[in-house]
């Protein structure tokens, strides 16, 4: 058979999904490709807080996501992950973090990378 997929054999992995207009839009377009691939990660993770039940006292979403789990998944150093937080955060404005206090992971807000219709014309 070979290296090749044949019928559903390409179902039987799992996939990271990265929105499109990460890497197309100009909004975007001075956002490292190192952040979008974190921002993927983090869009990833989302699901499974919602699954949980992960939300605050307004009903948002929040993940928790370490430097230390960074550094695992994109094999960088704990100042490339904190440097990629800080770029998706000030950057790109993509998410928002709360501080949880001493020892305690921050809480990581995923930001929606749709700007809202009113947003667009107010340029």
């Amino acid at each position: 058979m070979g290296d090749f997929f044949y019928g559903e054999q390409a179902n039987i992995f799992s996939f990271y999904r990265f929105p499109k207009a990460l890497f197309t839009s100009r909004r975007f377009e001075d956002v490292s490709v190192e952040a979008k691939v974190l921002y993927g990660f983090l869009l990833d993770r989302m699901g499974l807080s919602a699954k949980n039940g992960w939300k605050d006292e307004e009903g948002r979403v929040y993940i928790i996501f370490t430097v230390e789990s960074i550094m695992e998944h994109l094999k960088c150093s704990n100042k490339k992950a904190v440097g990629l937080l800080r770029e998706l955060e000030e950057k790109a404005g993509l998410i928002e973090r709360r501080r949880q206090g001493q020892g305690r992971p921050s809480l990581i807000y995923v930001k929606n990378f749709i700007e809202a219709p009113e947003e667009r014309f107010k340029r």
